[in-house]
């Protein structure tokens, strides 16, 4: 396990995507795929033109969870050195569309700094079409997944009340603080509690989580949503079909969209590019 902070020669590559928000979590688990797809749709269904990006470089399993077999991955984009608009699909029963991952590829797992660098750049490029790229991180606190999300404009953590994810969770926070603190810069980040008995647990969950962080980081990072326990999520899961398509009137349902939202209020700055833009403002007209 890497735990000394990521440093590299700094680039352009290196600042923040304002309209990314990343998805990470300490350890696995936690549903954090599951809510990035459901996050994705929530955020179109707002208005928003969202690319949904498989981060999790080394077990990548959106399009399983989808039940998609996409042309092009993010590896072979990769490997042909071709832009990473190629690997783009469209999912049209989300509204969103999709950049897959390729999963048990140890090579981009192990990716070295200069070519996360690379696909910073690319990433870069790719979101000024969108509103909002939603990037699903691998878990863990190795060097790639810190990278990544320390180049979003926003990370969510996901965490339960398991004693070790909440563990985890901190260690996440910690190492992220630790790394931006290295570029002189601070990363905004936001927590979400999932799996939830209730709201009120899911509360409490997360105030054990941010009284650490206060007493050994010296930071608060704010509760952005708790999603509820429910039954029809595992459903929609082994159905592969996104829980907002197949139960939209469920409480986790309900919770994630709560949740888009907040989380579009906590990105209100980020400038997505004029495209994006365009066709945000189309779709909300009347």
């Amino acid at each position: 396990m890497n735990d000394s902070p990521v440093r590299a020669a700094a680039t352009p590559a290196d600042d923040a995507i304002v309209n990314v928000v990343a998805v990470a979590s300490g350890k696995g688990g936690v549903g954090k795929t599951w809510l990035s797809i459901s996050l994705a749709q929530a955020l179109t269904k707002l208005g928003e033109r969202v690319l949904l990006f498989d981060g999790d470089l080394g077990l990548a399993n959106i399009d399983v969870q989808l039940g998609i077999q996409p042309g092009m991955d993010l590896g072979t984009a990769l490997e042909r050195h071709l832009p990473l608009s190629r690997a783009v699909i469209s999912y049209p029963n989300g509204g969103f569309d999709l950049i897959a991952g390729r999963s048990g590829s140890g090579t981009l797992a192990s990716m070295p700094i200069n070519r996360l660098q690379g696909l910073s750049s690319g990433l870069r490029a790719l979101s000024g079409s969108y509103g909002r790229v939603v990037v699903d991180l691998g878990a863990g606190i190795e060097r790639p997944v810190r990278y990544l999300a320390g180049r979003a404009g926003y990370c969510l953590v996901v965490t339960t009340d398991e004693p070790t994810a909440l563990t985890d969770a901190y260690a996440l926070i910690k190492m992220l603080t630790l790394d931006a603190g290295e570029q002189s810069k601070e990363l905004p980040i936001g927590v979400v509690v999932n799996m939830a008995a209730s709201r009120e647990i899911g509360q409490r969950t997360y105030e054990t989580l941010s009284k650490a962080c206060d007493r050994f980081l010296k930071r608060r990072p704010p509760l952005l949503g708790v999603i509820r326990r429910d039954p029809k999520v595992r459903d929609a899961i082994s159905t592969q079909t996104p829980l907002l398509t197949r139960y939209p009137n469920s409480p986790a349902a309900q919770d994630i969209e709560t949740l888009a939202k907040k989380v579009l209020d906590a990105t209100a700055g980020a400038t997505p590019g004029a495209a994006a833009g365009a066709a945000r403002q189309a779709k909300r007209s009347p």
